[in-house]
């Protein structure tokens, strides 16, 4: 009897201990399976594509030391008449010298005189008056040519470098008496527009319409940055007039 005793304590010992042992392997197959699960989570995540960074801008590209663009000259009284007319036509000579730039075409003095003649009487039909700011140039060079203008307001010298070597000759206004032009009559003009086309080391290199010498004609770059005054109506107050400039394209 007492062995039969022993044997059914043996036999419950043994049944507790399988069950034990069973919970621990289901414990650790449950955290077997859960590490698998991890595992195989962090795989599909770091298997995802990377957006793709987005491009860097481009560098400008740098200016050239020095430049001169081919525009030809004239000055605005071709034939050297110098009456109120002709001294009033520094931005319609300009303006047409520009417009010559771009339709790579000569320019003698006979076509000067006669398409500079012809753009006065459309600007005077057309309402414009004598002096004109560098917007309504632009204006005139979109409805008379069929250009569009671009007034770029305080620029810099670098800015206006970065203009040429784009291309793009630039009609500057001016108080005509701070460039300091010697070729100019008397004390120069109040008010003057004329034609950045190049630079080099120190100077911007012009066609000055105010003077038949102004062909390729230089201003220190200090000069003609602190001459750029844009109209104001009155002449004597033309330097508290805007930083403006005109790009014709």
């Amino acid at each position: 009897m007492q062995a039969m005793k022993r044997l059914s304590l043996l036999l419950t010992s043994l049944l507790v201990l399988t069950a034990c042992t069973e919970g621990q392997g289901n414990e650790n197959s449950s955290s077997s399976a859960s590490s698998v699960s991890s595992v195989s989570s962090a795989s599909s995540v770091s298997s995802s594509p990377l957006p793709n960074p987005s491009p860097s801008p481009s560098p400008p590209r740098p200016t050239p030391y020095t430049l001169r663009l081919s525009v030809p000259f004239s000055p605005q009284a071709p034939f050297a008449n110098w009456d109120a007319l002709h001294e009033e036509a520094c931005e319609e000579m300009s303006l047409i010298l520009v417009h010559h730039y771009h339709a790579g075409t000569k320019l003698t003095k006979e076509q000067a005189e006669t398409e500079l003649q012809a753009l006065i009487a459309w600007e005077g039909a057309h309402g414009y008056p004598q002096d004109v700011t560098v917007q309504e140039l632009g204006q005139i060079a979109e409805q008379y040519f069929g250009y569009r203008s671009r007034v770029i307001a305080d620029p810099t010298a670098d800015d206006l470098k970065r203009l040429l070597a784009d291309g793009h000759p630039v009609i500057i206004p001016a108080a005509g008496r701070d460039l300091g032009n010697p070729y100019f009559s008397g004390e120069g003009p109040w008010y003057h527009m004329l034609v950045l086309t190049g630079y080099n080391d120190f100077f911007f290199v012009t066609n000055d319409v105010g003077t038949k010498r102004g062909e390729s004609y230089t201003y220190r770059f200090d000069v003609l940055m602190n001459a750029i005054h844009d109209w104001t109506g009155v002449k004597e107050n033309i330097r508290s007039g805007a930083r403006r400039v005109l790009v014709i394209e």
